[in-house]
């Protein structure tokens, strides 16, 4: 398997732009020597606002983890060198966590109830799927679904809890603390 995957969308793939992300990419993989593959999305979207119509999306593949990281600009060189930025605070972010090796506890699993109101709402809003996504799901500990949902950038992490077997979800609450949302059956 190839290291490098480059993928493109409403976008030719040119010599000098393949170049240019594979010189840009080999910058990452002198901090992650153990990286097992990185993916690299380019596109063009139909936003209007033609600043940021080019789409880079960088994804990366490490043991145990994934880092990954979006961003548009109006050039797709532009779009390449901020997800490069974000890209780079992200690794040194895994790097420093790796290094640590210290975790902080969660707490038990905090439900938040849904009220009367709060249901209406949803009632009202009439949203539809726009885009189906299909995991793996590991089985890790909380504190571990932690930090990688901080490492995707994502306010939540499905994962099944290498505690108990269970099916499980972690997310960031509005004061900055997590909870663990566990099914019942």
């Amino acid at each position: 398997m190839e290291m490098l995957q480059i993928y493109t969308r409403n976008l030719e793939l040119t010599d000098r732009l393949r170049d240019y992300v594979d010189g840009k990419v080999t910058k990452l993989q002198r901090y992650l020597p153990n990286l097992d593959s990185i993916r690299v999305d380019l596109s063009e979207s139909n936003n209007r606002d033609s600043t940021r119509r080019m789409v880079a999306q960088i994804t990366i593949y490490v043991p145990k983890a994934i880092l990954r990281a979006e961003e548009r600009a109006g050039d797709i060189y532009a779009a390449i060198d901020a997800v490069m930025d974000k890209m780079s605070r992200r690794v040194e972010r895994y790097k420093g966590r790796q290094q640590m090796r210290r975790r902080p506890a969660v707490a038990e699993p905090i439900v938040s109830p849904t009220t009367e109101a709060e249901m209406e709402q949803v009632e009202e809003e009439v949203p539809h799927i726009v885009r189906v996504k299909e995991f793996e799901v590991s089985s890790i500990l909380a504190d571990e679904a932690i930090e990688q949902m901080e490492l995707l950038g994502h306010r939540f992490f499905i994962f099944v809890d290498a505690t108990d077997g269970r099916l499980s979800v972690v997310y960031r609450r509005e004061d900055g603390d997590y909870g663990v949302l566990k099914p019942t059956y």
